[in-house]
């Protein structure tokens, strides 16, 4: 008899224990998820911040009257008559700055010219001008480019550096119309 009172007292301690163990699991699991969000929030943060920085003055541009133009960059607000010349580049494909592994980026793009004669220049100095671009992609790392702000980085470096070298006018953008990172 005094077996069987042992017996149904240590029941409840087990199913107590139990319900304990289950319950930390719980909490523990919990507790994952939600530093994974709070990683995945810290590491995605800083492109949704430089959004919010530029999303305040173009909403200050369109309650002008006139709406700005700043050179170098890429303003929402423009119009598509706006937009000077185009003057397509061919595709780049290039290795970039990678310590762990191989990364290749193929990007190609148009070049916004603010003068006809411009055109003839480009053409002439083209294998200077893909010289120039590839050095400056080869240059750069997958996190470098892999933001809004890394490629408008990129944009205006390749803008200035083609800028100092012609002579007929000068390019006021770059549009970026294939990017591929593998």
């Amino acid at each position: 008899m005094a077996e069987e009172e042992s017996t149904e007292e240590g029941a409840p301690a087990e199913k107590k224990s139990s319900n304990m163990l289950m319950i930390i699991i719980i909490v523990v699991l919990i507790l994952i998820i939600i530093g994974g969000a709070v990683v995945a929030l810290l590491l995605m943060g800083g492109d949704e911040e430089a959004t919010m920085n530029q999303s305040a003055p173009q909403a200050n541009e369109r309650s002008d009257s006139q709406p700005k133009k700043s050179s170098g960059n890429y303003n929402n607000s423009r119009k598509l008559n706006d937009i000077g010349i185009l003057y397509p580049l061919d595709t780049f494909t290039v290795n970039l700055k990678s310590d762990s592994g191989r990364r290749y980026l193929k990007v190609t793009m148009s070049l916004e010219l603010e003068g006809d004669e411009l055109s003839l220049e480009l053409d002439n100095k083209s294998p200077v001008l893909r010289d120039r671009v590839i050095r400056i992609l080869t240059s750069k790392s997958l996190e470098e480019i892999s933001s809004k702000k890394g490629k408008q980085k990129i944009s205006e470096q390749i803008m200035d550096t083609l800028n100092a070298m012609i002579s007929d006018g000068r390019i006021k953008g770059i549009y970026f119309t294939e990017f591929v990172v593998q």
